[in-house]
């Protein structure tokens, strides 16, 4: 099952992944749209072992002083909070109830920006730290039956970080790491795929995912 705010992305994408994947359009920071798509996912797939939390926001660019509440509110809806909903339902209605070695897995998608300070992406930054401590929070707390971990890619070329890596930008940004190229979607699916069915004794953890450049320059995500 998969899902997004907008139906034509969720279509396009279920229609490319083929496999009997099915999709939900909603928005994720929405208490009842990931109610109604947890349901669905239930339903029609016999339940729900694997859970990815991938929605995110970065609708404000400077310093964290200046922010206006309504951005600060909505980066924190979609970054921390959906996060939590979405757990919380899938704890709720399957994995509380199941079996300890029900091997049932959350993934959050973090960022690098969560461990540093950065001039114009500081809410954003902060709303993945904290991220990344529920992550450890809830790996405590759910355990056994479900591992719960992270992962903290640093620039990858999606459409939500376009603009680091549009029009020619990428090459250039890529010789700051040590890698000398910049992440793919790809990259960030192995490590979620390891994290679902390989990583079994691991929970409460971050990959960090950036091509060596958080060793290297100053943090771009």
């Amino acid at each position: 099952m998969i899902s997004s705010r907008k139906a034509e992305g969720c279509e396009a994408a279920a229609d490319e992944l083929g496999n009997g994947v099915t999709w939900r359009a909603g928005n994720s920071g929405d208490a009842e749209a990931a109610e109604a798509i947890i349901d669905a996912t239930i339903a029609e797939h016999g339940g729900l072992d694997i859970l990815v939390n991938n929605a995110a926001t970065n609708p404000y660019a400077g310093a964290m002083i200046d922010i206006d509440i309504p951005r600060w509110e909505k980066t924190l809806q979609v970054n921390l909070t959906a996060p939590l909903i979405w757990t919380q339902l899938a704890w709720n209605k399957v994995w509380k109830a199941g079996a300890a070695d029900q091997g049932a897995s959350v993934i959050n998608l973090a960022s690098v920006a969560a461990f540093g300070t950065n001039p114009s992406i500081s809410a954003y930054g902060m709303s993945k730290a904290a991220l990344i401590f529920q992550t450890e929070q809830l790996s405590v707390e759910l355990a056994p039956k479900v591992r719960v971990n992270a992962i903290a890619p640093g620039l990858i070329k999606t459409d939500f970080a376009r603009a680091l890596w549009d029009e020619g930008r990428g090459a250039e940004v890529a010789k700051a790491y040590p890698l000398k190229r910049l992440g793919e979607t790809s990259d960030i699916a192995e490590a979620a795929m390891y994290l679902a069915a390989a990583g079994t004794w691991m929970t409460g953890e971050v990959l960090t995912l950036d091509g060596g450049g958080r060793r290297s320059y100053p943090l771009l995500a």
